[in-house]
């Protein structure tokens, strides 16, 4: 039986003899033979220098580039005669292959790959050999051989495989983050926030990377072997595996599956029969997993912010630093003409009639890499989006776009940067008409791009980001004026005016389901003659991506102004008047005022969400490996009505796979608390997250808690 971390080798000859001849030279001496009975891979040391502890369960040794990693020979026969005998590692990628002479120098170069063997404490009878690839090797799952030569004889040896990443800790490497706060979020943080909503009423959703999972690392690197650039031209497309930039290409494109075999399928239709609703998912692994298990058949089903999270999965566990990013207000500007239009009737009901579009968010990813083919200035974060939108180079994918070619509008740049550019840029042209004619129009030049978001640093909050992708007239932050422009201290973005009138729009406060939907209306005469206006109040519920659907919610009413007065209007939505429009769906809010005189008309409206209630989830503080813990999770019914469901438990380190439990009808007001036992399986910070999917209601309620496993 081998000892533990040993593995017996065998002697080799792959193709013909010329592959040994190329690794061997012939000697002509009578020495006795030299023979290895066994390699070690010094899994648990490599694995810690590497800092790719959490790839354990793979069956392949994994390693970043640009850093050594040690392997220990055990010889038979005799020992290791430093004068007369040779080493050389052959190390292959495909049909790939590299020889590397195993030296006594510890001297080694960024720029090829070196091998040497240990020179303290140098045992001859079971010496070390350290190998390095340079910061710029090609991702992949590697085979190796040792070679060994004396003056008697020459023999190959097959090692076994290891896999080699990108290196964000190596400063040679293109992917180099210089502090390690970062390192740890950006590649080795196993879950997130995803943010989703509206700027006054963010939803953190919370999402599990699971990048440590078994069976996720072989998906990713399956995901590189089965794209198109590798089945094409598999030569060509190793060695362009050395750069991150075109990694982030295949990666973007393979996430969706419209052009290839890719991980996901799309759908923002409204049937999801045939597979798992988007807003299901709770993360990455069960995806990757299924899709691999499948023989590359796609998942369905994804939307903007699952596809952004798998492709997170996918770069974080390529070594590439990579975070999830969240826009609101996202333009699709189909024409390039940086003007959205949107068009509503004579009493504020929006039409769905323009190509173009506004998503109330979007969410892509941002990679960390330098950007040796656009020249200085340009490294550093880059946008990419796997979610199918336009066709980049003949591909369904977008980037990698520099951010501050798109803050700087450097649109003569690779990759993308005009639609980027778009996204978080372009204006709002709102137009009224009536019978096929336009009545009247205003313009918003601060809605789309409002706020841009990524997760903190450390902590699970967010982070703007927004002064990044564009030049902000204020110093104060998007969110802080933008909450200030929806509690009434400012209402410009939100309102319209002609030489006669303005009126505004204003929501009382973010929205909560179960509570009245509480607005005010600021109506001013701009003239010194009295007026009597009709005003239109419209609701019309909406899917982030979608025009709106027609009004589920109207009044009219008349008021009086007279010369340069302004009257303020207070109106409410009660709770059974929306109730049927729950769930992921938005409400487009609109009112128009018309002068009776005149018919002129103004147009003020504002986009929110209803936020659903939380799930408490609890856990006690002091929290070791292997060891059975209890949490609990708590929920009170804020609905008129009573609900049931299914709670679902999951957690990456923690939990192994989900846990279910029923939820009865839970009366109004009433509360249920659930107890749950778990494992945990690795040291560091985990997610503990839990979701209720109700039955009666199209919702889910969900909840997370941090949660740190100490080691023992």
């Amino acid at each position: 039986m081998l000892s533990e971390g040993w593995a017996k080798v065998y002697i080799t000859v792959e193709g013909d003899s010329g592959d040994i001849e190329r690794c061997c030279e012939k000697k002509d001496s009578h020495m006795e033979d030299l023979s290895l009975q066994y390699v070690n891979l010094e899994e648990s040391e490599n694995l810690e220098r590497h800092r790719t502890e959490g790839f354990s369960s793979s069956k392949a040794l994994v390693v970043r580039r640009g850093a050594p990693f040690r392997v220990s020979l055990q010889l038979e026969d005799r020992t290791f005669h430093p004068k007369t005998d040779f080493l050389r590692i052959k190390v292959m990628l495909g049909s790939l292959y590299v020889i590397i002479p195993v030296t006594s120098s510890k001297k080694v170069s960024s720029s090829s790959w070196n091998a040497y063997i240990d020179p303290e404490g140098l045992n001859l009878q079971s010496p070390s050999i350290f190998i390095c690839s340079p910061a710029s090797a090609s991702v992949g799952c590697y085979r190796f051989q040792l070679c060994v030569f004396t003056q008697e004889s020459q023999k190959a040896y097959a090692i076994g495989k290891f896999i080699l990443l990108c290196n964000p800790w190596c400063r040679e490497d293109a992917v180099y983050v210089p502090f390690e706060d970062q390192r740890e979020e950006y590649v080795q943080n196993d879950s997130g926030l995803l943010f989703m909503g509206t700027p006054m009423n963010l939803v953190s959703r919370p999402w599990s990377f699971d990048q440590y999972e078994p069976g996720v690392l072989e998906a990713c690197l399956n995901l590189l072997q089965v794209s198109p650039w590798h089945q094409k031209n598999t030569r060509l497309d190793y060695l362009n595996r050395n750069n991150p930039v075109y990694i982030s290409r295949v990666v973007s494109a393979m996430i969706n599956s419209e052009d290839d075999l890719g991980v996901l399928k799309g759908n923002w239709s409204d049937d999801f029969k045939q597979g798992v609703h988007p807003s299901m998912w709770t993360g990455s692994g069960d995806i990757l997993k299924q899709w691999a298990q499948s023989g590359y058949s796609p998942v369905k089903y994804g939307q903007c912010w699952v596809f952004a999270a798998v492709m997170c999965t996918v770069m974080r566990v390529l070594g590439i630093p990579c975070r999830v990013v969240t826009n609101f207000n996202s333009a699709h500007d189909t024409n390039a003409n940086l003007v959205i239009e949107e068009y509503y009737t004579e009493t504020g009901q929006k039409l769905n009639v323009s190509k173009d579009s506004i998503w109330n968010f979007h969410v892509w990813v941002e990679c960390y890499m330098t950007r040796r083919d656009l020249g200085p200035g340009m490294d550093g974060w880059q946008v990419l989006d796997p979610t199918p939108q336009e066709r980049s180079g003949g591909e369904f994918c977008c980037g990698p776009a520099p951010v501050k070619a798109i803050k700087d509008r450097r649109i003569d740049l690779l990759y993308d940067i005009p639609f980027v550019y778009a996204e978080v840029n372009a204006d709002v042209l709102s137009v009224i008409v009536s019978k096929g004619r336009v009545i009247s129009y205003s313009k918003d030049t601060e809605k789309v791009g409002s706020l841009i978001l990524t997760k903190a640093i450390g902590f699970p909050i967010h982070q703007s980001i927004t002064g990044d992708y564009k030049h902000i007239k204020s110093p104060t932050s998007s969110l802080t004026s933008r909450r200030s422009t929806m509690s009434g201290d400012s209402t410009l973005s939100r309102a319209g005016s002609s030489n006669g009138v303005s009126v505004s729009l204003t929501l009382d406060r973010a929205q909560v389901a179960g509570e009245p939907v509480c607005f005010t209306v600021k109506v001013i005469n701009r003239q010194n003659v009295a007026k009597k206006m009709k005003v239109h109040f419209n609701a019309q519920a909406k899917e982030y991506n979608h025009g709106p659907s027609d009004a589920f919610w109207e009044t009219h009413g008349v008021i009086k102004l007279a010369p340069m007065e302004a009257k303020v209007v207070h109106q409410q939505i009660l709770p059974a008047e929306y109730a049927h429009v729950l769930g992921d769906n938005l409400i487009n809010l609109a009112v128009v005022v018309e002068d009776m005189d005149s018919q002129e008309r103004v147009l003020a409206s504002e986009e929110f969400n209803i936020a659903s209630p939380h799930l408490t989830v609890q856990v006690a503080d002091s929290i070791v490996p292997n060891k059975v813990q209890t949490a609990s999770v708590s929920f009170t019914n804020p609905f008129s009505h009573p609900v049931s469901g299914v709670l679902t438990v999951a957690g990456a380190g923690l939990i192994q796979g989900k846990v279910n439990f029923r939820v009865l009808s839970l009366c109004p007001g009433g509360r249920m608390e659930q107890h749950i036992t778990f494992v945990p399986s690795m040291v560091g910070t985990k997610m503990l997250q839990a979701s209720l999917s109700l039955t009666n209601i199209s919702s889910t309620i969900r909840g997370f808690k941090m949660v740190s496993v100490h080691g023992a």
